[in-house]
């Protein structure tokens, strides 16, 4: 039996379903990891079964081995979006190497927290993200900031309290054994020197960690005019327990040890290299370290307005 060859605009179930018509798509990579969060080993099929549905070409790219490599020829091929489908630090990363005049960006949620994701898109289903984006995406500038060449689009956490997320990330994955030393580094750390930082040239000031989130997700910014600055000053343990389930059950900015304003620059520093956690990944910054607020940072294909569901 001989092929049958669809007319163009159509499948062999019949016709396309429509593109966005808010930007141009022709050509999209899809980065599937399918070891990542929710994802899944079915992922990288049931991707390339929904983009057949529509008048692109396409290509599914499964991520294993050298990333980084997989990354790159993904960028040469010079799609007009990229989807990725993987955790969060690798969306971060293909974001920060697409910068604003690169291709789109479409982070779908398949890592863990999918902060980024449900903001732009209001759903944990990276499935319904991928054909609302198709569907009704346009190019949009999503904000963020950039600490020593490492930038994050949520939040970051800077100071003694970052160094938390390992021992939780261990819990996670089962490692116990590394949850205990962790957790022991953490403690020890806890009080023992505050961070001090200054907002966009202003006075000095201390405090236990400092907290920068986005404007994409910070619910006390209706403008990207800055990252918003939270300067957290628990005294004791006892505050520091208090300030967690405050953050859980209310609006954790009315804690009296908590004070936010917006900033476009922030400078930090201690004794030592600060622990950090950008966007759930920890990193160690230099002893002295500048944020800087990225207005546009890179574009993604999302709705408009943005969903924004997973707030702060």
């Amino acid at each position: 039996m001989s092929d049958t060859i669809a007319p163009e605009g159509t499948t062999a179930a019949g016709p396309k379903a429509s593109l966005t018509p808010h930007t141009p798509l022709r050509r999209a990579v899809m980065l599937v990891n399918p070891l990542s969060g929710s994802v899944g080993p079915r992922a990288a099929g049931e991707a390339e079964a929904i983009l057949a549905d529509y008048d692109l070409e396409a290509r599914v790219v499964v991520l294993e081995g050298d990333f980084d490599a997989a990354i790159a020829e993904a960028f040469a091929e010079e799609p007009d979006v990229i989807f990725v489908l993987a955790g969060d630090g690798t969306a971060r990363s293909v974001a920060s190497r697409a910068k604003p005049d690169g291709p789109m960006i479409a982070p779908l949620p398949g890592g863990t927290m999918n902060m980024l994701p449900k903001a732009l898109y209001g759903t944990a289903d990276w499935k319904d993200a991928l054909r609302r984006a198709l569907e009704e995406g346009e190019p949009q500038y999503v904000s963020g900031g950039e600490v020593g060449g490492e930038y994050f689009y949520c939040a970051a956490i800077l100071g003694a309290p970052a160094l938390w997320a390992p021992a939780r990330e261990a819990i996670r994955t089962g490692k116990l054994r590394q949850a205990v030393g962790h957790a022991r580094l953490a403690l020890k750390r806890a009080f023992s020197g505050r961070l001090r930082f200054s907002l966009d040239g202003g006075r000095k000031r201390r405090a236990e960690a400092l907290v920068l989130i986005s404007p994409m997700i910070s619910r006390a910014l209706e403008e990207p005019v800055g990252l918003e600055a939270a300067a957290m000053d628990p005294l004791d343990a006892m505050q520091a327990f208090r300030l967690a389930a405050t953050a859980l059950f209310t609006d954790w900015r009315q804690d009296p040890s908590v004070s936010t304003q917006p900033a476009r620059r922030i400078d930090a520093w201690a004794r030592s290299r600060i622990p950090a956690v950008i966007d759930g990944e920890t990193i160690r910054l230099k002893s002295e370290a500048t944020v800087r607020f990225a207005p546009k940072a890179f574009r993604a294909l999302t709705p408009k307005p943005p969903a924004a569901e997973d707030s702060v």
